[in-house]
């Protein structure tokens, strides 16, 4: 059994002038189309640890899991409203030492600061029937951190957020996609259940929990191209 694990970042409309990474924006619109598709199709969308059954082949069903990445403020404003109109669930995966902040990590590189959600509006979200993951406390490049580093931004990350929502934190999302075995052991070792990379591809039961692929979701991608993406297997084509 495959099914898209969907890579989202922002959910709001480029900003005037904004020359790099584009790509990382969904116009709100376009991501309620995507979700009624979703629907009309008969997915049904699903957090990672709701998709944890069918990664583990105790499930089976026509399914698509959401994630977005970083834990920006437009998330809960544009994605919230229409994952809760069509009954999904999703996972948001926050910079945990960037509650409250803005995204330190690429601001100067693309010239603009993208507020991130508040502790009470993570909170929100999840109050909301969604998910929190993590993704470190200050986004780094993990492969380039000491062990000492990696457990402090990946166990830490964890104890972070579980401490701001009063309850466990069970998914990681690697930053830039960067890992190796080292990094995968940490991850683990920290109590994850399960971890999103930047790879293109479906997930499919039997795979390495701690190694997921999934589907880029872009600005310039029209419904068809998303439907072809998610569901066509032409990302895994593509990278095989």
């Amino acid at each position: 059994m495959a099914f898209p694990i969907f890579m989202y970042h922002n959910i709001a409309s480029a900003p005037r002038g904004l020359s790099r990474w584009r790509s990382l924006y969904v116009n709100p619109a376009a991501f309620a189309r995507q979700m009624w598709l979703l629907r009309r199709l008969g997915y049904n969308g699903l957090s990672m640890s709701a998709a944890m059954p069918y990664l583990r082949g105790e499930k089976q069903g026509r399914v698509a899991v959401i994630t977005l990445d970083d834990g920006y403020a437009d998330n809960l404003d544009n994605a919230l409203p229409v994952l809760q109109r069509y009954g999904f669930s999703a996972t948001c995966y926050v910079v945990s030492g960037g509650i409250g902040q803005f995204n330190q990590w690429d601001a100067e590189r693309l010239g603009v600061r993208k507020p991130l959600m508040t502790a009470a509006q993570v909170r929100a979200w999840h109050d909301g029937g969604m998910e929190i993951g993590a993704h470190t406390r200050t986004h780094p490049r993990l492969t380039q951190c000491s062990d000492a580093q990696l457990r402090d931004e990946i166990h830490g990350s964890k104890t972070d957020l579980e401490d701001c929502l009063g309850a466990p934190v069970t998914q990681f999302c690697y930053p830039y996609g960067d890992m190796d075995d080292r990094v995968a052991q940490a991850t683990q070792a920290a109590g994850y259940t399960a971890a999103t990379t930047t790879q293109r591809g479906r997930a499919s039961t039997g795979m390495n929990l701690l190694r997921l692929p999934r589907v880029q979701v872009a600005r310039h991608h029209i419904l068809p191209q998303f439907a072809m993406r998610a569901f066509s297997g032409y990302e895994d084509r593509r990278n095989a």
